[in-house]
């Protein structure tokens, strides 16, 4: 059988991101329980990080613990990919001695090129282009909030990223309707949005994006390493602060995620970020138990699985 990849959601079937969302939420009830789910004992997950993470390092690190394996963190000092050795010699090298590999990098192209020479599954922890684990993380709490998202509306508020990119193959493969509002020049790549289909519609009004819907997201306005387009991008994004206003013209109930880390007072005010419509907690926690569930899905033998 070959080898499965996370690159993105559109690796698997919906009905395996239903499933692997049904096992972390039992893996999350687990967990607050008490009780023990060693179902990786022995396995070990090679981490790679090109780029720094809080919640990304310690979620895996700690979901592999929980489920009686083990993590090794490598930063781009700790490997001769970090000294000239080829992509492909690496990706050979290392899936020879762990059982899988989670990538936090700069490129999607480089990510890919790794899982093509990987004898494991390789995990995608975020690049350039996608961010699909913390999609994941997201519909395991819209779900658990709200049932079935199946038919909702969400609404992306900001930047064009790799987040608001992966949130349109969620709406694809989970069956929501998405409204995307960026300034001009910070859509996100046509060519995603086109296969999005009917179920994303893009435009530069934020109000008009947020009017009636279920779910509002947000993402930092400079992303990591974009210190140089800090002051241009504050200012072409003043109009897209999810403040109060903003969230009244959603749906009463209307649910808040954000996925961190915050820059209180620019993308989001401190009103929504800690008011009750605001899940960012919940959604942070749920990075560790989804990816636990991930971590099974591609690990364990199929015969393992039920």
């Amino acid at each position: 059988m070959s080898v499965r990849h996370f690159l993105t959601l559109n690796d698997f079937r919906p009905e395996e991101l239903q499933r692997i969302i049904e096992r972390a939420v039992e893996l999350k009830d687990a967990h607050r329980n008490g009780q023990l789910t060693p179902t990786l004992q022995g396995r070990t997950l090679a981490m790679l990080f090109e780029k720094a993470s809080t919640r990304t390092r310690v979620s895996f690190e700690a979901g592999m613990a929980q489920l009686g394996g083990h993590a090794l963190f490598l930063a781009p000092g700790d490997t001769q990919l970090g000294r000239g050795e080829t992509i492909e010699d690496t990706a050979r090298v290392i899936s020879r001695m762990v059982d899988a590999v989670m990538i936090r990098n700069h490129s999607q192209a480089l990510l890919e090129r790794f899982a093509e020479y990987s004898r494991v599954p390789v995990i995608n922890a975020l690049t350039d282009r996608f961010h699909p684990c913390q999609l994941m993380a997201d519909m395991q709490t819209w779900i658990e909030a709200r049932g079935r998202i199946a038919g909702c509306t969400a609404a992306w508020v900001g930047d064009g990223n790799n987040m608001c990119q992966s949130y349109i193959h969620a709406a694809r493969q989970f069956g929501f309707s998405l409204r995307i509002a960026t300034p001009p020049g910070y859509e996100p790549d046509a060519d995603i949005v086109d296969r999005g289909g009917a179920a994303v519609r893009l435009g530069n009004d934020p109000a008009a994006a947020v009017d009636g819907v279920d779910l509002v997201i947000t993402d930092t306005w400079t992303s990591m390493g974009g210190d140089h387009e800090r002051d241009q991008r504050l200012a072409d994004f003043r109009a897209f602060q999810v403040n109060a206003a903003l969230m009244a013209r959603a749906a009463p109930d209307a649910l808040f995620m954000h996925c961190l880390p915050a820059h209180r007072g620019e993308e989001v005010t401190d009103e929504v970020i800690d008011g009750p419509q605001s899940l960012v907690w919940e959604e942070a926690e749920n990075r560790l138990h989804v990816q636990k569930a991930l971590l099974e899905f591609l690990i364990r033998p199929v015969t393992e699985r039920g």
